[in-house]
């Protein structure tokens, strides 16, 4: 499981970072982010990346170990919860979307705790790429039946490189370079 999830991360990931990627079809580009988010939402589960996030919350700058965590199983949650959008772009959420089922699940309690937080900036060299990546997190000033879009959160190239650098920093902790 490990290696299968490790490997398809790494292959998608060296596929965003192409500029063809980002002239794709938005549909295409949103298949590949939303199954990268899928596999490391699974490899937060794992013992060693736990141990990880955790050192990030604590010795990295304010929010990174939560947006390396919880934002990033927030937007998993959502592509997983709610598969009916084709685009980055189209993603929305809104409370009655969120709770229809039940209140109080992974998303409800997301956007309860961090609605109306001030907006995270952040930037990131990313050697692979050899740049600076410069990302704002805008969190929902309310949580109510207004629609919340996923792009007024993150944007789609910026926020999806960005997310793409910090899970690899984290996997890479994992892997034995020799």
């Amino acid at each position: 499981m490990l290696s299968l999830s490790f490997n398809k991360f790494y292959d998608i990931y060296d596929e965003c970072l192409t500029d063809e990627f980002w002239n794709m079809d938005p549909s295409y580009r949103f298949s590949r982010i939303n199954m990268v988010f899928a596999i490391y939402a699974e490899l937060l589960q794992y013992e060693p990346i736990k141990r990880v996030i955790e050192e990030v919350k604590k010795t990295h700058p304010p929010m990174e170990g939560i947006i390396g965590s919880e934002l990033f199983k927030f937007i998993r949650n959502i592509f997983a919860h709610f598969p009916f959008f084709d685009s980055w772009n189209e993603v929305y959420i809104n409370k009655r979307l969120v709770n229809w089922y039940k209140d109080g699940l992974s998303l409800d309690r997301f956007l309860s705790r961090y609605s109306g937080k001030e907006q995270v900036k952040y930037r990131m060299w990313d050697a692979k790429k050899r740049q600076m990546i410069y990302v704002t997190f805008s969190f929902p000033n309310t949580y109510d039946d207004k629609d919340i879009y996923l792009k007024d959160i993150l944007p789609e190239r910026e926020g999806a490189m960005f997310c793409l650098a910090l899970m690899r920093r984290i996997m890479d902790t994992q892997v034995v370079m020799e």
